[in-house]
């Protein structure tokens, strides 16, 4: 349920646009292709982060039939004008909406929104969900403000109302510019970043508001769970500063959200399901990028979990997080 895929080829919005440093792809060989930022390479990726039928077969070796496809956070473009960042999000839909009608019993869709602009997000929301998505993916923070801010609140409502879930993924890690050394970003500031956004929904009293909105949070969580005691004791010891808008324990979230099964480490998923229950930990594998789980899934079977359990994490959960049956996919 926590994939990313790409248009084969994007347009180059930076000249049609006449600024920003949006992204866009030089296929310099075959099979592979430079992510621009503007004229500043980003990274190399290749043709499984853009071929179909080669994810299929990637995802066949281990057994698995179906993905949940996004796109890549940094096309998020949240700093764009709010038409041009409505054009981008459209361009990425629609290449996924695509995808899900020619391969409707491998491929399952979350959109992306011009976060920027609120009305036109649910503008968009609404349309994605006329072509088959089932929910969207949004980053921890929008231009550094916290998704616990008012201005998001009907998006939230859109969602409740369209019965669609969503994905938050880090972005724009706090403090990036300070610790570009050693992919810190990736290692240090991601799961910081997770841990941002889920506080702040709780905190903010984004899940009392929006009891019905389904959230998944990328990469088990980030460092929420495993530091869930440090948070409590915080809001237990100093409410003034931390329970200022919700006087609910932070630990009565555990297990009212989803997150994904991407930890890397068997003990730590076991932390995890312990805490979460198995119906509220998905199979999430970041494919087709390197600090993904690209043997999709093996460390779980390997973890002498019982059948309903892995059951559960390999596809219960994410079908309930989807709002979907079985049979569909069949």
């Amino acid at each position: 349920m926590h994939t990313h895929i790409i248009p084969k080829n994007l347009p180059d919005w930076t000249k049609k646009f006449g600024y920003g440093n949006f992204i866009h792809l030089d296929h310099h060989r075959e099979g592979f292709a430079r992510m621009m930022q503007g004229e500043k390479f980003f990274r190399e990726i290749e043709s499984n982060c853009w071929d179909a039928e080669l994810r299929i077969n990637d995802y066949l070796k281990f057994d698995t039939q179906v993905q949940v496809v996004c796109t890549i956070p940094v096309l998020f473009a949240y700093w764009a004008k709010p038409a041009d960042g409505l054009e981008v999000s459209k361009f990425l839909n629609d290449d996924i909406g695509e995808l899900i009608t020619k391969y409707p019993k491998n491929y399952i869709g979350l959109a992306t929104l011009p976060m920027q602009d609120i009305e036109l997000a649910v503008q968009e929301l609404h349309r994605c969900k006329a072509i088959g998505m089932k929910g969207i993916q949004i980053g921890s923070n929008i231009n550094s403000k916290n998704l616990s801010e008012p201005e998001f609140y009907p998006l939230w409502s859109a969602l409740e109302e369209l019965d669609m879930c969503v994905l938050v993924h880090p972005w724009e890690m706090m403090g990036e510019d300070q610790m570009k050394k050693y992919w810190l970003p990736w290692l240090v500031g991601m799961p910081a970043e997770t841990t941002r956004a889920i506080c702040s929904l709780i905190f903010g009293g984004i899940m009392e508001r929006f009891p019905k909105v389904r959230f998944n949070f990328a990469h088990a969580g980030g460092s929420f769970i495993p530091t869930i005691g440090r948070i409590e004791h915080g809001f237990n010891c100093r409410p003034d500063l931390v329970a200022i808008d919700n006087d609910i324990n932070p630990r009565n979230y555990i297990g009212k959200f989803w997150v994904d099964s991407a930890t890397h480490d068997p003990d730590l998923l076991n932390y995890i399901l312990k805490h979460q229950g198995s119906r509220k930990v998905s199979l999430g594998t970041d494919y087709p990028f390197p600090l993904g789980d690209l043997e999709i899934g093996k460390f779980i079977e390997e973890m002498g979990l019982t059948k309903e359990i892995i059951e559960d994490v390999f596809c219960n959960s994410a079908l309930e997080w989807l709002n979907m049956k079985k049979e569909e996919l069949l």
